[in-house]
């Protein structure tokens, strides 16, 4: 059994396969067509190669991936891109969004329970909560429990790519109603005493300031942002450039431990991995992994974010 334990999140960015007809099938003479007559392939090979060479890189025990199109796809991209990693265990629960992009679990350790919040609705009643899902995840860490909350709130991009509106203002109300839910479902599950071991984590699609809609999350009593521990040239997650108001280094990737396992794993220092960002994002110095271009292809335009725990931190 080893000492400690990585848990990590990345955003892998369009995780995605592409349906095509099996070869002789004669889409124009049959009459409709069945998934038997399909085959499937992960799309865009260079950059998933390059995604793939990451998540080696990081080589994370638990990994928390948004952006994955189905659990075939991620079967099938962890079986080309990731073997000998040991990632026996993998969940995706098919979420709410229209691009299907859902947010999905690899991990070296036993999956031991699931829950899924992808039925709430807003309070208004007029639409679904989660734009993909919280994906709620008991693990087995050597006989001790570990409950991860998966997340991918809603996007800060206006709802008309084309205007000049203020996307995270637009988009703020519905990522709060998010973010307060994933919060109140922890004091629900863990309050009043918070001594187990939970995590809420994944890509929180915004940043900490006075107009953030992550209050409850991250000013929450009981579960603590490490990423400020770093320098503070090193607290980024995310680099985007399109001139606007979003244009800039930022997190927007977060794991949040329980300030109880943070406190008894010693208040670790989180870690970022960059190598898979596009040469772009100038702000980091070093090295890119093969095959990375100045926009694309690349890993993601997110960072992969990840922390280490002694074992025995578990209780």
């Amino acid at each position: 059994m080893t000492s400690s334990i990585r848990l990590a999140t990345f955003n892998c960015e369009n995780l995605f396969a592409r349906f095509r007809f099996r070869s002789g099938f004669d889409a124009d003479a049959a009459n409709g067509f069945t998934v038997n007559d399909l085959a499937f392939e992960i799309f865009e090979e260079t950059e998933k190669q390059i995604t793939g060479a990451a998540i080696r890189k990081l080589d994370a025990d638990i990994l928390a991936l948004q952006e994955v199109e189905s659990l075939p796809v991620l079967d099938r991209f962890t079986s080309r891109y990731l073997g000998g990693k040991g990632y026996k265990h993998r969940v995706l629960i098919d979420g709410n969004d229209p691009r299907w992009i859902d947010v999905a679990l690899l991990s070296r350790h036993p999956i031991t329970a699931l829950r899924t919040h992808r039925h709430e609705r807003t309070a208004a009643g007029t639409a679904d909560l989660f734009s993909r899902d919280c994906l709620e995840a008991e693990l087995d860490i050597a006989g001790r429990p570990l409950t991860l909350f998966v997340n991918h709130f809603k996007s800060m991009m206006p709802s008309d790519w084309n205007s000049a509106a203020d996307g995270r203002t637009q988009t703020k109300a519905r990522r709060k109603e998010q973010v307060d839910r994933v919060a109140a479902l922890v004091d629900e599950r863990f309050g009043p005493n918070y001594t187990a071991n939970f995590a809420v984590l994944g890509d929180f699609n915004d940043y900490i300031d006075s107009a953030t809609s992550l209050t409850s999350l991250t000013t929450h009593p009981h579960l603590v942002n490490g990423l400020p521990r770093l320098p503070e040239a090193e607290r980024w997650t995310h680099y985007w450039k399109d001139g606007g108001p979003l244009n800039g280094y930022r997190q927007l990737d977060y794991i949040l431990l329980g300030k109880a396992l943070d406190t008894r794993a010693g208040k670790p220092n989180p870690g970022v991995l960059r190598d898979g960002l596009p040469w772009r994002a100038t702000k980091y110095a070093g090295d890119r992994l093969p095959n990375v271009g100045e926009d694309n292809p690349k890993a993601s335009d997110h960072c992969a974010l990840y922390v280490d725990l002694p074992v025995g931190a578990l209780a």
